[in-house]
């Protein structure tokens, strides 16, 4: 039978939470508190398996309440049970040592499942924060300029269309075929979303591509 704490200051919630715990048979609700000093005389007299806390307790700040707790009952896991979903509390609260973070609007079986997952010595985040983190930790991509996209024969060859050569005169200057000119062209411009060489001269200006040679 794993042993659950509750810390929250409002009885109607903690009654709440109490009786959809007690109908787990692995799950005991084995003390209630409504402050961060209570709850931290409870976590050392009763050494749970798992202590329910709320970051805005009575006169008080469940995140400053984390490191106590842990101390007090040092095997317990700690699960965040809040209405805040912000990406901020989360770090606090990961950081102070919790296991776990569930929003008070999250459904009931989500509570269990997450208890259950700390239990089994898992981190639980509400999914919608756990996209949040996520998209923050992994590595931002720079965006890439399409023209940096091309090779450098389509760039060389864009350029000179743009600066007014014909294509027999690119391929003198580049000593490719014409057709080898034209197929480079092609090319770039699809890749570019260009359909002329006006939008090709606006491109590069656009893009200060076009210097006095």
């Amino acid at each position: 039978m794993n042993t659950i704490l509750l810390v929250d200051d409002h009885a109607v919630l903690r009654a709440g939470l109490r009786l959809l715990l007690d109908t787990q048979p692995d799950l005991h609700v084995i003390g209630e508190a409504e402050d961060t000093r209570t709850a931290i005389i409870q976590a050392s007299t009763l050494q749970p398996n798992l202590i329910l806390l709320d970051l805005s307790l009575m006169n008080s700040s469940g995140l400053i309440a984390i490191p106590a707790l842990r101390s007090a009952a040092p095997q317990a896991y700690i699960v965040v049970l809040t209405m805040h979903d912000d990406e901020g509390y989360v770090r606090q609260a990961l950081a102070a040592g919790a296991h776990g973070y569930v929003l008070k609007r999250a459904a009931d079986a989500e509570l269990i499942a997450a208890i259950r997952a700390v239990l089994r010595g898992e981190l639980y985040l509400h999914p919608a924060l756990t996209r949040q983190l996520l998209e923050d930790l992994l590595p931002h991509t720079p965006s890439v300029s399409p023209w940096e996209g091309l090779s450098d024969r389509e760039r060389e060859v864009l350029l000179l269309v743009a600066r007014g050569y014909t294509g027999a005169e690119i391929a003198t200057q580049l000593s490719l075929s014409p057709k080898t000119v034209e197929t480079y062209r092609t090319r770039g411009m699809e890749k570019l979303g260009l359909r002329s060489r006006a939008a090709l001269v606006q491109f590069a200006l656009d893009h200060h591509l076009l210097t006095p040679t």
